[in-house]
């Protein structure tokens, strides 16, 4: 039991009150005496977030412990301490502890514990973070919580969304969890690589890690031959031996990167068979009317896509504001796809699209949100058809600054699909025969418009971070042909902008409206992550100013130092990793790498949920008719925002992993060829090496790295030999030899071929200072360095 120190919270001499139970699904635990209306101690502040994650929030623990006035200023300077500290970390609305579970948590469902009881684990869960906590599932009674309605009830292999608790028996695991709802009811396949055994029959080996190996009597091989990636199902479970098998399905030759993508579609649960209901709801899906719409078939909007694109969810036109009020001012306009047309709340076709969350795209396939039918006909905004529409028109003066903007629901007729290369290729003065007629009319103005857009832009000074998106070419057969970095366009430029100028006007319409929504929100990085910032830069004599206010600009000043230097590629990294993850939510934090106050993802509602949203929150705040947002939508936002930032997540772990399992396969056959490389990352266990020939890495452990004895200096992102003072550092180009691929887990392990480099003295000095905890060398694998996206 925690008690509060007299001196410090009690100054009154004031009666103890308790903190038990908070709400009424939170388990019993261990009260802490408090003294109500008193500011509480840094022990009891974590210990009751704790223990109570669902009352995380600065508003609730003031509530909580009854503080007004200077005592809830001196909250707020706690938790900032904390925070500065490493001790709490935010989560869209609420703190946690550092490696804690949200209050709402997708779980997967996995397996029993001794007792019967299920057992899941968060579905997805940052690699640097070692193993996802067990969370014990409560399943409920029938009749649901206190009699009202039917209980969610779950079962192995079931994806749900959960409240989380803190377990009270400490014997098992850290975490219980109250079923919200059931995402996916996942059917009892599993996956692998079908072998051929002498004699008939074969056996099955696992896709996954942890997977175990299966026997495939002659008799349930189906259609399976030696190579194939198949899905089975259990046939047999004995006491004795391996489980048996029988292949329900054949996916294809593991070689193939159709069964490649299936690899991560099954690990990650991604649902990627529409069900019949879905696909009869888009098939029967009707054109949409002019009801509410406004006619503007005869404005010349365009779309500039990626060449092989086959949905077209954004349109944009421009010229010049004709006011004499907005001298050298611009109008921009963009229309979206009216997808709030034809996915109503609570449809098969919404409750599938948000299962999804989002689509999820692989080199040569993609797992849509919506079926074809909706996606790639009825809201694509195709080249002379009618089509519904969003439409925002923004106005801007000379100087690049919004100055007011105006929504209308349209039917609208796309007056050309050009692709990003012919956009560009007429500006730089190679028009082809479509193109030519319209460069004066309609491509001049809108390159003019972004210029203007662009001061605005260069004066706002978003987060510029210079790392290379590189687009793995494939074969006809599936295989990888070579790996591209495909140029930066201004076309590229000119889209990105308008578009995020059209969510910035969603925002702050809904905002505005009191209409609630869900953000794209992107908190800063926290103090211990700048500190670590700061550590590294101050090796290559760049200064980061210290202070919780920083801003995406202060980092651009440390990029525009690196730029050109040897060091610009492990600066872009290393600010890259210091940064907090974009997610979705109720609460509006802002956009810190966008340098955005108001920020709602408004502009692809054919391939994220979130948009959809937004979509119908904008026709339900401006009255424009149908498809509008409901009040059980409304009051679910807050589960919405944690399913979708979950699935986002899942399909970017989807996306990589692909990616790394096509170039471990492409590189299998390379075994004992040397590469050129460069440090991507370095951790206790040894150094990752990129291969920016293939937009891969592999490891390099630290036992293979010679005799000496390694020690790692996280200041410095090095790996160094405390006797010959000889090491690598992030960023170093270096030559490795391929010692195995495994292509079914994407991974690749390599021996280093470089000698070690001197280390700078600060590092030399690090030696002297002993071992420490930091330094200490560890002989197994370690894990990748944490990536995202905003």
């Amino acid at each position: 039991m925690s008690r509060i120190p007299r001196d410090r919270t009690n100054p009154a001499g004031k009666r103890p009150g308790k903190i038990g139970r908070v709400g009424k699904d939170a388990p019993a635990v261990e009260p802490l005496n408090i003294v109500h209306g008193a500011l509480p101690s840094r022990e009891v502040i974590l210990r009751f977030i704790a223990d109570h994650p669902q009352k995380a929030s600065k508003r609730e623990l003031a509530k909580a412990f009854g503080l007004k006035g200077d005592n809830r200023v001196e909250l707020k300077h706690m938790l900032q301490e904390l925070e500065q500290e490493g001790m709490l970390q935010k989560n869209r609305k609420s703190l946690i502890r550092p490696g804690a579970l949200p209050p709402v948590t997708v779980l997967d469902i996995t397996t029993r514990d001794k007792d019967g009881d299920l057992i899941g684990r968060p579905a997805e869960w940052p690699e640097d973070q070692g193993v996802a906590p067990a969370v014990a599932i409560r399943q409920q009674s029938p009749a649901g919580r206190q009699g009202k309605g039917k209980a969610p009830v779950a079962g192995l292999g079931d994806r749900i969304l959960a409240k989380i608790f803190p377990a009270v028996d400490r014997g098992g695991p850290a975490y219980t969890a109250r079923i919200i709802k059931v995402i996916d009811r996942r059917r009892g396949a599993s996956m692998g690589v079908f072998r051929t055994a002498p004699g008939g029959g074969g056996r099955l080996l696992p896709i996954e890690r942890r997977g175990e190996e299966m026997v495939i009597d002659p008799d349930f091989t189906g259609e399976a031959t030696d190579g194939d990636l198949v899905e089975v199902e259990i046939a047999r479970l004995g006491r004795f031996g391996l489980p048996r098998a029988k292949v329900l399905s054949v996916v294809g030759s593991v070689g193939s990167e159709k069964a490649i993508s299936m690899i991560a579609i099954h690990a990650h649960g991604i649902p990627h068979v529409f069900p019949p209901a879905v696909i009869a709801e888009a098939d029967a899906a009707k054109p949409a009317s002019m009801s509410h719409r406004e006619d503007w078939r005869d404005v010349p909007l365009i779309t500039i896509d990626p060449a092989d694109a086959k949905d077209h969810d954004d349109a944009v036109y421009a010229e010049l504001d004709p006011s004499p009020d907005n001298p050298g001012g611009v109008i921009v306009t963009v229309a979206i796809a009216d997808v709030s047309w034809y996915v109503r709340p609570n449809s098969p076709l919404d409750r599938e699209a948000l299962k999804r969350g989002n689509s999820v795209y692989f080199p040569d396939r993609v797992v849509p949100m919506l079926p074809e039918r909706i996606s790639n006909d009825l809201c694509s905004l195709k080249e002379g058809v009618d089509r519904p529409a969003l439409a925002v028109r923004m106005s801007f003066s000379g100087e690049g600054r919004k100055i007011g903007h105006t929504f209308h629901r349209i039917m609208m007729k796309s007056a050309a699909k050009l692709s990003y290369q012919q956009a560009q290729a007429a500006i730089d003065g190679k028009p082809d025969d479509q193109t030519g007629p319209m460069l004066e009319p309609i491509l001049k103005p809108l390159w003019h418009a972004y210029e203007v857009m662009k001061r605005g832009r260069d004066r706002r000074q978003p987060l510029e971070l210079d790392m290379p998106e590189r687009k793995i070419l494939l074969k006809p057969d599936g295989t990888v042909d070579r790996v591209v970095v495909p140029p930066r366009l201004d076309a590229h430029k000119l889209i990105e902008e308008m578009m995020i100028q059209a969510n910035v006007c969603a925002a702050e319409t809904l905002e505005k409206k009191r209409q609630p929504l869900i953000y794209r929100i992107h908190d800063g990085p926290t103090l211990a992550k700048q500190e670590i910032l700061r550590e590294f830069l101050a090796t290559l004599g760049i200064s980061l100013a210290k202070g919780g206010n920083m801003r995406a600009n202060n980092f651009n000043g440390i990029l525009a130092k690196a730029d050109g230097t040897p060091h610009q590629t492990m600066v872009n990294e290393m600010v890259l990793r210091s940064q907090s993850q974009a997610i979705y939510g109720p609460e509006n934090i802002g956009h810190f790498g966008l340098n955005l106050m108001k920020y709602a993802h408004f502009t692809s509602p054919i391939r994220r949920y979130a948009d959809l949203i937004v979509h119908r929150a904008l026709v339900g705040s401006l009255g424009f008719g149908e498809g509008g947002i409901t009040p059980d939508e409304e009051a679910a936002l807050d589960d919405i925002a944690a399913e979708i930032s979950t699935f986002e997540r899942r399909a970017m772990a989807a996306e990589r992993e692909t990616v790394d399992r096509l170039i471990a396969h492409h590189l299998s056959g390379r075994v004992g060829e040397e590469f050129a490389g460069r440090v991507s990352g370095v951790t206790k266990s040894g150094l990752f090496v990129a291969l920016p020939d293939y937009g891969a890495d592999g490891f390099v452990p630290i036992s293979t790295l010679g005799t000496d004895y390694f020690i790692y200096d996280e200041a410095h992102q090095a790996l160094s030999g405390e006797r010959t003072g000889l090491g690598y550092r992030l960023g170093d180009s270096v030559t490795v030899k391929l010692a195995e691929a495994i292509p079914l887990a994407g991974a690749l392990r390599f021996e280093m071929i470089s000698e070690g480099r001197e280390m700078p003295a600060a590092v030399r000095s690090f030696h002297k200072a002993g071992r420490r905890d930091r330094g200490q060398v560890r002989k197994k694998p370690g894990t990748r360095p944490p990536r995202g996206r905003h």
